[in-house]
């Protein structure tokens, strides 16, 4: 599947590569972490300002590169291979795609180019503490029951016609929640059971918006929780355009497959990365005179792992140039990374297990990504109804016992 790439894909990945090892070493991340952005606000205006990572994927005209999605799928997996926190998931992987959908001509003038040169950076807030539900990823996010449905719960919006609205409530493990200069919001209006789920732009200086940085599994990947409180809102685009393109269920749907197959790129970089580090230890490693690497039991072990690594590539690979695929190339990317990593630390042996060595945050990277855009079977069992594998109104157990299964 590399050699597929395009010569510009090829050139993106040796100068990101090259800028990320002398800027990103794993003795960085504790001090990028424990900023109060939770990056290191310096190399993000360096990757933006000098490679322009925001604006791969954006249109030339509001300062983008005018790439396609697998270059900026390229440019994850790198970050992948090195932790790296920063905004670019939130800001260019989730949020751009949505207003760039649904923004009306005025607001993508205003915010895209302002994405694109890394000067605002922005993160979704969808109420209920799924990503993957809202992003149907793992279920249908059309009933907006993960947006409170009209009943308590979730955000609402009041006020009437095509001005400012008033946003109440809030929304639970909001990736960079905390530091972003735009959140876009989504929120029930109309209340039940008539009612819709619209995106909302916000300020992060709003007046009556709190922002709580929390602990999060993956301290590369800041969570935030979000309060609402009569915080002035601006929707995002027109009406009549939003229910034209299905609304915003729709709109997140999609952006939801395309960020899924961005994602499994972003994991296979740190499956990748365990796993080759794991191969220069046990090269070094010597245990009753001989390196640990030579023993076949760790070959094979290794062996396995390379081909499971290679594997889930060739589906993100794919899934770049068709996010229809992107779900399933994301449960076998996070599965990958997740049996990669806890390989690596049980070949790293004990000092695998320690605060000390970087082994233990590739295991919750793959752990994190696993809670946040998964789990696995809910991916594949969602992508297997949507294909309709198993029928109308059939699951997958239901499929089983049918077929004399147990």
């Amino acid at each position: 599947m590399d050699a597929a790439l395009t010569a510009e894909a090829h050139e993106i990945r040796r100068t990101l590569r090259d800028l990320l090892a002398r800027h990103a070493g794993p003795g960085a991340i504790p001090a990028a972490v424990g900023t109060a952005e939770g990056y290191d606000p310096a190399l993000w205006h360096r990757l933006a300002g000098d490679l322009g990572l925001p604006g791969l994927a954006l249109a030339e005209e509001y300062g983008g590169a005018d790439c396609t999605v697998a270059e900026l799928a390229l440019a994850c997996e790198e970050t992948g291979r090195v932790l790296l926190p920063s905004p670019l998931l939130a800001t260019a992987v989730l949020a751009a795609p949505l207003i760039a959908a649904l923004g009306t001509p005025d607001q993508r003038a205003a915010l895209l180019p302002r994405i694109a040169d890394g000067t605002l950076t922005a993160a979704l807030a969808l109420p209920g503490g799924s990503l993957a539900t809202a992003l149907g990823l793992t279920g249908d996010n059309r009933d907006g029951a993960w947006a409170g449905g009209g009943r308590a719960g979730g955000i609402q919006a009041r006020g009437e016609g095509g001005g400012a609205r008033r946003l109440y409530g809030e929304a639970d493990r909001v990736l960079d929640g905390h530091s972003a200069g735009l959140l876009l919001v989504a929120a029930r209006t109309g209340g039940y059971p008539r009612g819709r789920t619209r995106l909302f732009l916000v300020p992060g200086d709003a007046p009556g918006l709190t922002r709580t940085r929390l602990t999060a599994l993956d301290e590369t990947r800041p969570l935030a929780r979000v309060e609402l409180r009569d915080t002035p809102a601006e929707p995002l685009g027109a009406e009549d355009t939003a229910e034209r393109l299905g609304g915003a269920p729709a709109a997140l749907a999609a952006a939801g497959r395309t960020a899924a197959a961005i994602l499994a790129a972003e994991a296979v970089g740190t499956a990748a990365s365990a796993l080759e580090r794991t191969v220069e230890y046990v090269k070094a490693r010597e245990q009753f005179g001989r390196p640990v690497g030579s023993f076949q039991a760790v070959k094979h072990r290794l062996a396995d792992l390379y081909v499971r690594v290679e594997a889930a590539r060739s589906a993100a690979y794919h899934a770049a140039r068709d996010p229809e695929s992107g779900p399933l190339a994301l449960a076998q990317a996070l599965e990958s990374a997740r049996i990669t990593t806890g390989e690596a630390v049980q070949l790293h042996g004990g000092i695998g297990f320690t605060w000390e060595h970087e082994a233990h945050r590739y295991l919750k990277r793959a752990a994190g990504d696993d809670l946040l855009f998964g789990p696995v079977h809910r991916l594949r069992d969602h992508a297997a109804e949507r294909a309709g594998l198993f029928g109308p109104g059939r699951t997958p157990l239901a499929a089983a016992r049918g077929a004399g299964l147990r």
